[in-house]
């Protein structure tokens, strides 16, 4: 049972955000969030919205907070939102996050973030985390691999792709690696980690690994597909991602998610830290699993699912 009292969950109705809000929930702890998005109807959690142009106001948004949960990040750069400004952004949160005397910070990062990644999303990522180290906050750094459960974009989206086109595109061999994590196994995970007294990083990652090929048939078998799938050079599986997220007025994938793939950036060298098997899951998902089509534009930038 956790001794938390008072919890600020940032996007609490996001993906990973409202997986940690839900296991809260039932725990008696005083939830609030700080979120762009419009709060459900119904919702009792108190919604705040963020104020980065105003650090006085940020920081009372934090008063009184025992936890602060920060899931807040981009997954890729649109218009004025960039990683950059992410950046910046954390930055303000863990100064407000201080003034406001937070005891604890649980901050999800990535697995394998580094300063000298020549890619803006694990370089960002790596800033953030070195910021928090430098805030003089209590914290706890929870890097998953890649995610699935709940609301999950990538393989829901795989399994919608392998439901509805003949052919799926294998970018270059498919021998590069990918470790998946369930995201309530994180948000156990994160909850955890925030009744820990010393500051601690860990990876949140599954039992089970497997080649982007073999995820792609354990997928395709899962949903029981019948597309052909075919192995084309990188470049051009990019600009074929490209053209159907076009189509689709989505960005199915990036350049920077392509090559943070091949580069076997979604995998842990630490033991698994989260429990739930891709395999079993499937079995028990397989026949629901990318029905509907799950747009980040729609979920993040015009505020509804596809």
């Amino acid at each position: 049972m956790t001794t938390q009292t008072t919890a600020l969950i940032t996007g609490a109705y996001g993906f990973t955000g409202s997986a940690i809000r839900r296991l809260l929930e039932p725990r008696g702890v005083a939830l609030r969030t700080l979120t762009s998005a419009n709060a459900p109807p119904g919702s009792a959690l108190r919604t705040l919205p963020w104020c980065f142009d105003d650090p006085a106001a940020l920081a009372a948004s934090l008063e009184g907070v025992d936890t602060l949960y920060n899931t807040y990040w981009v997954r890729f750069a649109r218009g004025s939102v960039t990683h950059e400004r992410a950046v910046e952004h954390s930055q303000q949160l863990f100064r407000a996050a201080r003034v406001a005397g937070v005891r604890r910070v649980v901050h999800v990062s990535i697995a394998n973030p580094s300063l000298d990644s020549a890619l803006p999303y694990y370089r960002g990522k790596a800033l953030v985390e070195q910021a928090l180290l430098e805030s003089s906050l209590s914290y706890a750094i929870v890097r998953p691999t890649v995610l699935f459960g709940g609301r999950g974009i990538l393989l829901n989206n795989i399994a919608w792709l392998l439901r509805r086109l003949p052919l799926f595109a294998i970018p270059g061999r498919g021998d590069y690696q990918i470790q998946p994590a369930h995201v309530d196994d994180l948000a156990r995970l994160a909850v955890s980690v925030a009744d820990e007294k010393k500051d601690l990083v860990v990876d949140a990652a599954g039992p089970e690994v497997y080649s982007y090929r073999e995820l792609v048939e354990k997928l395709r078998s899962a949903v029981r597909s019948r597309a052909r799938l075919v192995h084309l050079p990188p470049n051009v599986a990019y600009v074929l991602a490209r053209g159907i997220g076009w189509a689709l007025r989505d960005v199915l994938l990036t350049r920077e998610e392509l090559a943070g793939l091949r580069a076997n950036l979604l995998v842990s060298s630490a033991p698994p830290s989260c429990g739930t098997r891709l395999s079993e899951w499937l079995r028990a998902h397989g026949q629901t699993l990318g029905r509907t089509y799950l747009s980040e534009l729609e979920l993040h930038y015009r505020g509804r699912a596809r």
